[in-house]
């Protein structure tokens, strides 16, 4: 049963002398007294960063100063449930452009979905003009749960979004919806030309992968400049996901997760349905998965080829081990916080980032000595 691994208490091996030793991991708070923090992004030039509180602010944090007073110039913001404000990345060209990009819930008539919009960062970077909207989740069926929310660009410079199913499980198979979908979309918000399901007229043409229950967390794969997904089992069944050019991931037929009520999910026929991807790696106990970033860098050489994962319920931070696209190892970072992790970054300056997910949220820094 590869979810059960032992508890790791060292974070990487460093080599002295042709002797062994223990690297010790360094964790450095850099920031608290935010409001349930939901992603960061760095910014170019001033070692600083955006980040975004879920009831709906965006705030500018530079190392030595205190965090801003809310970003001016924000979309309105569906702030219940799971709803509010989720991702914030930088546009490709934001050196020129100063674009950046916000996925947020936004409110319908009854019900509410997931929206995504760009606007322009002041010089300063406390003030965002000229917002404009260039994709929102059809139809609108949240009443509170399973918005997905994550941004990542490609090399290309493609946008993909992740969309949740809002809790309303068979959508995610239901091409005419964007419910459990992945969607592709050019920076201005078009279709591209060569999405999967263009063509087909019962089919979203904004569609690229779908079979999604929850996916929080979405990163590009630096060595193979392809998207990896993570996404939220029901009781079990967290998965992570290699994404690929109209696959279907399965959910809610496809899984190895129960419901909450220890009762099978009515679709489901298995864990391995015929027509459905498998998981790159999946958890039978939830450690209720978000936000993960591929490390590449050369500061902490025992990190490389590591995909760390933020746990919600679990309270953790999650280190996987690849070779290629294969998992091979699992450790657990962070425990003694017990604190929910919901995002995680690695910095230009090789350091890695993790932002907890509480009323009193925090910033830490981790390392290794």
């Amino acid at each position: 049963m590869r979810w059960i691994t032992p508890l790791l208490l060292l974070a990487g091996l460093a080599f002295f002398s042709g002797r062994v030793m223990a690297a010790e991991l360094q964790v450095t708070q850099l920031l608290t007294g935010m409001d349930h923090p939901w992603s960061l992004a760095f910014l170019p030039r001033d070692g600083g960063m955006l980040i975004t509180e879920r009831p709906g602010r965006l705030r500018y944090w530079q190392p030595g100063q205190p965090l801003s007073a809310p970003i001016a110039g924000m979309p309105k913001v569906y702030a219940h449930g799971q709803g509010g404000l989720f991702d914030v990345v930088l546009a490709p060209d934001f050196a020129q452009s100063r674009r950046i990009y916000l996925s947020y819930a936004e409110a319908g008539k009854d019900d509410a979905g997931t929206a995504v919009g760009y606007g322009r960062l002041s010089e300063n970077n406390l003030q965002l003009t000229d917002f404009k909207v260039i994709f929102r989740q059809q139809p609108k069926l949240s009443s509170g749960e399973h918005f997905g929310g994550r941004l990542v660009f490609d090399r290309q410079g493609f946008l993909f979004i992740s969309l949740g199913e809002n809790n309303r499980r068979p959508t995610a198979q239901d091409m005419t919806k964007h419910q459990g979908k992945i969607v592709r979309l050019t920076a201005d918000g078009e279709i591209p030309p060569d999405n999967p399901f263009v063509h087909d007229d019962n089919a979203r043409p904004e569609i690229w992968s779908l079979g999604h229950r929850n996916p929080q967390g979405m990163a590009l794969n630096p060595w193979t400049g392809v998207i990896w997904e993570n996404e939220h089992g029901p009781q079990g069944g967290d998965e992570v996901n290699i994404i690929t050019k109209g696959a279907n991931f399965g959910w809610p037929i496809a899984t190895y997760g129960i419901n909450y009520s220890g009762l099978k999910i009515p679709e489901a026929q298995g864990g391995v349905v015929a027509g459905t991807v498998q998981p790159a790696w999946y958890w039978q106990k939830s450690p209720a998965i978000s936000g993960m970033a591929f490390y590449n860098a050369d500061r902490f050489p025992q990190w490389k080829n590591s995909l760390f994962i933020g746990a919600l319920k679990q309270q953790a931070l999650i280190r996987l081990t690849l070779k290629g696209d294969v998992v091979k190892s699992e450790q657990r970072l962070l425990e003694d916080r017990h604190e929910r992790i919901r995002d995680v970054r690695v910095g230009p300056d090789g350091f890695v980032y993790a932002l907890t997910d509480e009323r009193d949220g925090k910033l830490l820094r981790l390392g290794l000595e």
